[in-house]
């Protein structure tokens, strides 16, 4: 079953008499249980589809449900059903007030939300058990690392128990091992919580280690979607090199002619290298051929594309030429003033507001 089911939804943004598509129709389908990512350039859409599906944005053109509620309809119903954690590191310093306790930050959010105090507290131990914030409690949130604050965010966004969490740019800013760390945690919200994960990230690393599918966002459309490996060797193909004992050449001839396994084969350095569709179900049918032509090999070697190639084939740039910015990138939004959908005013896209709206308050 479908958490999040979105068709043609688009964004424009009207400034100075002028009209900007920031998003031109995305269609998504998430599935229950699943931790996916979303990809893209900055100023490919990416915050800004974000925004509309939190309900933070109102879409200008199309139709979602997201955790069983209509985007457009019952705004409310969505707020109530999801978590939202922004990149807000720096800003919110993991909380609404650096000088709050971690216990106080999480019974706020409960009251937030209109849960009872004790309930609140029993929620906010399993939380602060399952991220690992064991001993934080009575400590102020201006006194945590960088880690341990995002972590706080992870949990503030969970308190109310929702089916489905977004994650924008989780591990921006964190040292190596506190990203490895956090890679665990948002891995056990699905497998310990069954939380179903909607992230976006500029570490194709993370993206691969941790999403089941991909989306790929481009000039505000969806160029690809797929698990990480699908979109490898769709995009790029597996790479076998092979150093022959005998002229290269003929080889290459030989497997070239064993299509549709061999894409492409070429001569380089006197070593061939073949694109292949599934290079481990390629090399036996491609040493079957050099064998049966008494042709003997040296060396061969398998490589498979990594995300980052396929990144730069569907967008044209590399994800690492795009360094993180906070919301509100150019050609994503940029100097709107986000308008929260059904809400009818403007509000900001901070964790406090949107906690509070889900609440109908102030």
């Amino acid at each position: 079953m479908a958490i999040i089911e979105a068709k043609g939804l688009a964004r424009d943004f009207t400034s100075r008499k002028r009209t900007v598509q920031a998003v031109r129709g995305v269609d998504l389908s998430v599935a229950e249980g699943e931790i996916v990512g979303f990809l893209g350039p900055n100023g490919a859409g990416k915050t800004t589809t974000l925004r509309m599906l939190t309900t933070l944005l109102r879409p200008t053109a199309g139709t979602a449900t997201v955790a069983g509620a209509d985007l457009l309809r019952d705004p409310l119903g969505v707020r109530k059903r999801i978590g939202f954690v922004p990149q807000a590191i720096g800003q919110t310093q993991g909380g609404t007030s650096d000088n709050s306790l971690v216990i106080e930050e999480l019974l706020d959010q409960g009251t937030a939300y209109r849960i009872g105090r004790e309930d609140t507290r029993r929620r906010a131990a399993a939380l602060i058990e399952q991220l690992d914030l064991g001993g934080l409690d009575q400590r102020y949130v201006k006194t945590l690392s960088g880690g341990q604050r995002r972590r706080l965010e992870i949990a503030l966004g969970l308190v109310h128990q929702p089916p489905l969490v977004f994650l924008d740019e989780p591990t921006t800013g964190l040292d190596p091992q506190s990203r490895s760390n956090l890679w665990e945690h948002i891995s056990r919200l699905r497998s310990e919580l069954g939380t179903t994960v909607f992230l976006t990230t500029h570490y194709l690393d993370e993206a691969d280690a941790l999403c089941d599918r991909l989306f790929v966002i481009d000039h505000g459309v969806t160029v690809a979607e797929g698990t990480p490996d699908e979109l490898k060797r769709r995009v790029s193909g597996d790479v076998v090199t092979l150093r022959v004992n005998g002229p290269a050449e003929h080889a290459r001839s030989l497997l070239a002619a064993a299509a549709p396994i061999v894409r492409e084969a070429a001569v380089a350095d006197d070593a061939l290298r073949l694109t292949v569709e599934r290079g481990e179900e390629a090399l036996p049918a491609l040493l079957r051929v050099l064998d049966g032509a008494g042709i003997t090999m040296s060396a061969i070697s398998l490589s498979r594309p990594t995300l980052d190639d396929v990144f730069l084939t569907l967008t044209g740039r590399s994800l690492r030429d795009d360094s993180p910015r906070g919301p509100g990138g150019a050609g994503d939004g940029a100097g709107q003033r986000p308008e929260l959908a059904g809400a009818g005013r403007p509000g900001g896209a901070s964790r406090s507001d949107s906690t509070m709206d889900a609440q109908g308050g102030e």
